[in-house]
């Protein structure tokens, strides 16, 4: 399920679903250590009222959410005609401490004085380690609940429009010994009032309104988290001190004060676009830790089905999602991620697959073992593109102490990698996995990035008066390219192979079109923009793809199997490869392309801000994970190159 609101401050990160339920609770780290990750653990809101009960998630409720314009705040309703009973509901995370913060504006469109009662419920397993035991509180003086475990402490409370606290509360288990969740205990309107339990615990607490008729009444609740009890609960007397208003009036300047240079290009684009433009941005940053690490996506729904998620820093996904950012002249995210993989950096100079949010190298299904050869279980792109991702936030920033820093211990060990990790048959790249972590062999893709890479270099070492170096990167560059020319373009589909392997020194070549190819070859410079191979490979992009006209969207490449919806097609839409097709139609000077595919993408992309993996070619419906940060980053970069095109033509 996707996850219509998402919202973080770089260490608390919360996914809110279609029902406007807590699905995704991360602590200390942004998609690291999630308290809340399965299909039992939502945390369920309900609605008392004329002696019924109703939750959320029941059909009868009509759930619209969004984030807003210009903060990363949730906004949204959730409207239930049979109760007469509308929520409007305002969810933050706040920007100074870790606390989720929730304010509902309780309407009653019944034209008779009625008793609502709000219910919310908590469902925690801390530290996503099921098996380890919790424990759930009452703290009287407190006026709140805690949960913990260790070194994780969050602590539920709230307040209604009077000033008071929730009247009642209960503590019990779920998922265990034939409990299905404390949330049943509301069902008659009253609460149990069980004080403290452990295992597998879960808590509700109930706030009780007294509203004539059309009228209405404001609950605020918060959880405030902590590495401690003790932290915690600072946390929930700073908010209670405070006020929730005051928190969300700062929290709201905060991001305004974010999006400026947001705000700045946006001014001139039509408003909708104007809108994604700034949502999206606001998703990237809700994906960004404050320690560096550059999540892909926090929605966790696929641990329901798969045996895995999406929460992990891919080193090639964290530069993409960064690169609109470091166009619009953003330092400190781009300048802790360089850092965050300046730590991570293998010992040999190449980053690995994917890395947790603390640097820790996250969980793999690439071997070191390859047929009779031995090699690292890396893609060999992700360490190429940080480099030359580097090298772009050089160029626009111009820190020369930065570079300084980075030079030797971070920088020039990656080159040296790049430039000595080539085989002898091909001159191009060893083999690795290719981006879309499949297959192992030297693609294309591959080749045009580590070829910029070590350009871009060659740029850094001229700054830093290493001559030596600077002349052996740039005969490197020069070397793979023609061998690249010599290699990788196939004369009979006029298409650049995906890629190419040496079996028994005898070079064979896959000759799948693969838009990723494509978009190395032209994106990075590996062949010119205006040359036969790269206008033929187009055209052949057109027709096995069948583009015209009308038909916008493109999978990753022929026969793509990862979630297809049917045997039928070459493989689902994905909003990334369509994007690199409207950036080739902007390098070309096709504008009128370019904008019919940004328009299809905000139209299938629809009303809300979150941007999915892929698109079913059959109804546009948005499929796999969402958000996809790399989605809305590749959105961002061609509306940025859009408005790079028309400053051109003014």
């Amino acid at each position: 399920m996707a996850r219509p609101v998402v919202l973080s401050n770089g260490e608390l990160h919360v996914g809110i679903n279609n029902f406007g339920l807590v699905h995704d609770f991360y602590f200390p780290y942004v998609g690291l250590e999630n308290h809340s990750a399965g299909r039992s653990l939502r945390h369920k809101i309900g609605v008392w009222v004329d002696g019924v009960i109703s939750w959320l998630d029941d059909s009868s409720w009509d759930v619209q959410l969004d984030i807003a314009d210009y903060a990363l705040v949730g906004s949204g309703t959730a409207r239930n005609d049979e109760l007469g009973i509308i929520l409007e509901m305002t969810d933050f995370v706040d920007t100074e401490v870790s606390a989720l913060i929730r304010k509902f504006h309780v309407v009653n469109l019944h034209g008779e004085h009625r008793n609502i009662r709000v219910f919310m419920h908590q469902a925690f397993t801390i530290g996503d380690a099921r098996s380890n035991t919790d424990t759930a509180q009452y703290l009287p003086d407190s006026d709140a609940l805690l949960h913990y475990r260790g070194k994780r402490a969050f602590v539920i409370s709230g307040q209604t429009t009077e000033g008071h606290s929730f009247d009642q509360h209960s503590i019990g288990i779920f998922g265990i010994e034939g409990h299905e969740g404390t949330y049943k205990d509301a069902e008659d309107g009253e609460l149990s009032g069980g004080n403290v339990e452990h295992g597998q615990v879960d808590s509700i607490i109930r706030f009780s309104l007294d509203l004539d008729a059309h009228d209405s009444a404001h609950v605020s609740y918060w959880i405030a988290a902590g590495t401690s009890t003790r932290e915690a609960l600072f946390v929930h007397k700073q908010i209670q001190d405070s006020g929730v208003d005051e928190r969300l009036h700062s929290a709201t300047a905060w991001w305004h004060e974010w999006l400026e240079p947001v705000l700045k290009v946006s001014e001139g684009l039509p408003s909708q676009r104007a809108k994604r433009f700034r949502q999206s941005a606001l998703v990237l940053k809700s994906h960004i830790d404050k320690r560096g690490a550059v999540m892909a996506s926090t929605d966790s729904a696929m641990l329901n089905y798969w045996r895995d998620a999406y929460a992990y820093c891919w080193p090639r996904d964290g530069a993409y999602v960064l690169w609109p950012l470091i166009r619009l002249g953003y330092e400190s995210e781009p300048r802790r991620f360089f850092e965050f993989c300046r730590r991570a950096l293998h010992p040999s100079g190449y980053l690995m697959h994917k890395y947790y949010a603390d640097g820790s190298i996250g969980p793999s299904w690439h071997p070191y073992v390859h047929g009779e050869a031995n090699a690292p279980p890396i893609q060999e792109d992700e360490t190429a593109l940080v480099v030359f991702m580097f090298a772009q936030f050089y160029h626009i920033h111009q820190d020369k102490k930065f570079l300084q820093d980075s030079y030797e211990n971070f920088i020039k060990r990656m080159v040296e990698f790049l430039a000595s990790y080539i085989d002898e048959i091909t001159g191009l790249p060893k083999p690795s996995y290719d981006l879309w972590e499949e297959n192992f062999l030297t693609t294309t893709y591959t080749v045009a990035v580590t070829h910029a890479a070590l350009l871009a270099a060659s740029e850094l070492a001229d700054v830093m008066e290493d001559a030596e170096s600077s002349v052996k990167w740039k005969a490197a560059a020069d070397d793979m390219e023609v061998a690249a020319h010599k290699h990788l373009y196939n004369n009979e589909r006029k298409a650049f192979y995906k890629g190419i392997n040496v079996v028994d020194g005898v070079i064979e070549k896959d000759d799948t079109i693969d838009i990723s190819s494509f978009f190395g070859v032209f994106m990075y410079g590996l062949f010119p923009l205006d040359s036969d191979e790269v206008r033929q490979c187009f055209q052949t992009i057109q027709r096995v793809f069948e583009l015209d006209e009308a038909r916008f969207g493109v999978p990753r490449y022929e026969h793509d199997n990862y979630c297809r919806v049917s045997e039928g097609i070459l493989g689902n839409w994905w909003f990334i490869t369509s994007l690199w097709l409207a950036q080739y139609a902007n390098e070309i000077d096709d504008t009128l392309r370019s904008e019919e595919i940004l328009s299809w993408v905000e139209k299938v992309a629809g009303n809300r801000a979150i941007m999915a993996e892929q698109v079913n070619p059959f109804d546009e419906t948005q499929l796999s994970v969402a958000p996809l940060v790399w989605s809305h980053a590749e959105y961002m970069a061609t509306v940025l190159d859009s408005i790079a095109g028309d400053n051109n033509e003014t």
